[in-house]
């Protein structure tokens, strides 16, 4: 088997995957949106992948949408409670000037960062009306294997 390498991350390669995430934050947070809204609804998609929150009126046009991928984190970072916490934020400041901050809550999908998304949005200041889990579950799903004869 071999022994397996550990990579080490030094102090400069922290800092500059720092300043990158820094720079991604700032694209998307500087972006703003005209209307105002009043209420409206947040949709959090979450998978073992990715982190997907996307804001929307009451109608389900998209006032802002983010991804912990469009924030610079990647691989297995992107599925993380903290990359969901930061999908938060950007999107926070993104709708900062013109709402909706009385949403109603969709959770979707199963990962890390369902909850920290949660989180993250009641600290931000949202009232949720209410909160829905549309996971789409299997009611019977595929025909099985036929049985084995000896």
């Amino acid at each position: 088997m071999g022994k397996k390498k550990i990579a080490k991350q030094t102090t400069e390669d922290a800092l500059k995957e720092k300043a990158q995430l820094e720079e991604a934050y700032s694209k998307v947070a500087g972006k703003s949106v005209s209307k105002k809204f009043a209420s409206g609804r947040v949709y959090i998609t979450v998978s073992y992948n990715n982190t997907l929150i996307t804001i929307t009126d009451e109608k389900g046009n998209v006032v802002a949408w983010s991804s912990a991928g469009s924030l610079g984190f990647s691989g297995p970072k992107k599925a993380t409670p903290f990359a969901a916490a930061k999908v938060v934020a950007a999107l926070y400041e993104k709708i900062q000037k013109s709402g909706p901050f009385d949403v109603d809550v969709f959770v979707s999908g199963i990962g890390g960062g369902r909850d920290s998304a949660l989180r993250s949005l009641a600290n931000r200041g949202f009232t949720f009306n209410s909160i829905k889990d549309v996971t789409p579950i299997p009611h019977n799903g595929p025909r099985p294997k036929k049985v084995r004869r000896v």
